[in-house]
């Protein structure tokens, strides 16, 4: 977590400091071994899977809900996620935590979340690496979130990349989409439905959401996507992408499979959705390299 970090720092403990970089350049980055500066370059090995990170929770339409510092993991992994939740729709504003008032964790606001947290972990390190390289890295977090979104997007439309400043033009044009659904669409199945881009545009012009599709932000989408061609388009052929809708994760089915658990031990409803969420990992086929 980016706490200790904090903690040695707070009581002014530079040599607590060194053997904690130490410790997590041997136990998770052995490539920074040699490095010249290994805090800073530790920062920046951070901030690469942190974007990483983050990148795809907005891709997948994940609010984490409590983003402190230690909540943060130095190996960008999502963990300590209470109040989760998953978007019902596209919404900026949308919390998960009951005690997020001011939205200050908000779906829209976790990248900049994010920053703030990694500004206070250089902070921290600020007391053994050169500022100079820790605010260099710093600078260099917005371009590494907007390579990984883009490239968690491409990934969650099907289609095959063209390059970082060409694909944040789809980037761009869906999330306007998404907007232009409104209360009508919700997030996953704006995914599902145009999933490897133009080959599904038939699926889509003729599935339940065929009337949201006829806005002027959906033109311009369905324009778009003639850039790109569709990443293994084969995968259209599961019987997955044959249904109406696609699985989900929304509170209320959260809430639907814990109920019999806790009324009478049931586990069958859990059971179930497990297995469905597979059928569509299979389906889906994501590299594990961005999603």
């Amino acid at each position: 977590r980016f706490g200790p970090f904090q903690r040695h720092a707070y009581y002014e403990s530079p040599e607590l400091l060194r053997l904690l970089v130490d410790h997590v350049i041997d136990g998770y980055y052995p490539e920074l071994t040699d490095a010249a500066d290994r805090p800073a370059d530790l920062l920046g090995a951070v901030a690469k899977a942190s974007a990483h990170l983050v990148g795809r929770w907005m891709a997948a339409g994940f609010v984490h809900g409590v983003l402190n510092t230690d909540n943060m993991s130095v190996t960008g992994e999502s963990f300590d996620y209470g109040p989760y939740r998953f978007l019902p729709r596209n919404n900026p504003n949308f919390v998960a935590a009951y005690f997020d008032q001011t939205g200050l964790y908000s779906f829209g606001r976790q990248p900049e979340a994010m920053f703030w947290n990694l500004q206070q972990l250089a902070g921290a390190l600020s007391l053994i690496a050169s500022q100079e390289a820790l605010v260099a890295t710093l600078n260099a977090f917005s371009r590494l979130y907007r390579e990984a979104l883009c490239a968690s997007m491409l990934q969650r439309l099907g289609l095959t990349p063209r390059g970082f400043e060409v694909d944040f033009e789809i980037v761009n044009a869906a999330f306007r989409a998404l907007s232009e659904g409104g209360e009508a669409l919700r997030w996953e199945p704006f995914f599902f439905d145009w999933f490897c881009g133009r080959a599904s545009e038939p699926r889509a012009l003729n599935g339940p959401r065929a009337a949201v599709y006829g806005g002027e932000a959906f033109a311009a989408f369905r324009d778009a996507l003639k850039g790109w061609e569709p990443d293994r388009p084969s995968r259209l052929e599961n019987e997955y992408f044959a249904q109406a809708e696609p699985e989900e994760l929304l509170y209320d089915q959260i809430e639907a499979v814990w109920a019999p658990i806790a009324d009478a031990d049931d586990w069958a409803p859990f059971d179930a959705k497990l297995a469905r969420i597979e059928a569509a990992r299979r389906a889906w086929n994501f590299s594990s390299t961005a999603i």
